[in-house]
């Protein structure tokens, strides 16, 4: 079975503090699935056992994957005599905030279960996801969402209209655990830098950015740099970075900002043309 896992961002996101119950830090965050996706093929197999392969060879190909986490979860959880194949073509960047891993992971639970007369319901299958990672639930039913709690907790919030996106990613990824450290730190840089956005009626603003950015000077540069060019209405971090994310006044100017930004800053600088799904 062929299924698609599209990326996401984060519209807004604030950080709400350290929950000593459940260890996480509690957010409230408006996520958007974006037509950027990665591929995957998925199958149930007779014999035991799972097996992925993927064309990054710089991501694991065995447990350490969170899709081979997710098929593993489900074949227990539905006590399949079985295993599962998964061959997996990635085109969202990991470490950059985009939830291409657990995109990846949401799509295997589906696929399985929709190749195994679907033993779940989708509730079953958001609390199956919650196991292997905060932003995995949303993944099940990828439509914009507001999320609580550590991510799990979510509710739909329709975007009013579509948005046309221009992600930008340095060389670099930013590790999600070591940004709510820095977070809880209060290592932060100047408040200029991260101020909120109104674009559409849509407060535009990502809390991490400030503990990010005054680690990675780039990021902020970059963000500045956006925020000041003509084709740009609004830029931010999307999760914990290090990928950005600029809303596009005419989607016709994604070509011209991508060739600029990478005049600007390096052509080792990631981007993609997408829009919100």
């Amino acid at each position: 079975m062929q299924i698609a896992a599209p990326a996401k961002i984060n519209l807004n996101l604030r950080v709400l503090g350290r929950n000593n119950a459940t260890g996480y830090h509690d957010l409230e965050t408006w996520m958007v699935p974006v037509t950027l996706a990665d591929e995957l093929r998925v199958a149930l197999t007779d014999t035991p056992g799972i097996t992925l392969t993927c064309s990054d060879p710089d991501l694991d190909s065995g447990s350490g994957n969170l899709a081979w986490k997710a098929a593993d979860l489900f074949l227990r959880e539905t006590r399949h005599p079985g295993g599962a194949a998964i061959e997996l073509h990635k085109h969202i960047p990991h470490g950059a905030g985009l939830g291409g891993g657990s995109s990846d992971a949401a799509a295997v639970l589906r696929a399985l279960n929709e190749q195994a007369g679907r033993p779940l319901d989708v509730t079953a299958l958001e609390q199956l996801a919650a196991q292997l990672g905060s932003d995995i639930p949303f993944f099940v039913r990828a439509r914009p969402a507001m999320a609580r709690g550590r991510g799990e907790i979510l509710h739909a919030q329709p975007l009013p209209q579509p948005l046309d996106l221009l992600l930008l990613k340095p060389p670099f990824a930013v590790e999600t655990a070591w940004a709510y450290r820095q977070w809880s730190g209060g290592n932060f840089c100047p408040e200029e830098w991260t101020a909120p956005q109104l674009h559409d009626g849509i407060e535009i603003v990502n809390d991490l950015e400030r503990p990010v950015f005054a680690k990675f000077i780039t990021l902020a540069a970059l963000k500045k740099w956006l925020l000041g060019h003509s084709l740009v209405a609004a830029a931010a971090m999307s999760g914990s970075g290090s990928c950005l994310f600029a809303i596009l006044r005419d989607a016709r100017g994604a070509g011209q900002l991508a060739a600029e930004a990478q005049e600007e800053f390096g052509r080792t600088l990631w981007t993609a043309a997408c829009r919100t799904a």
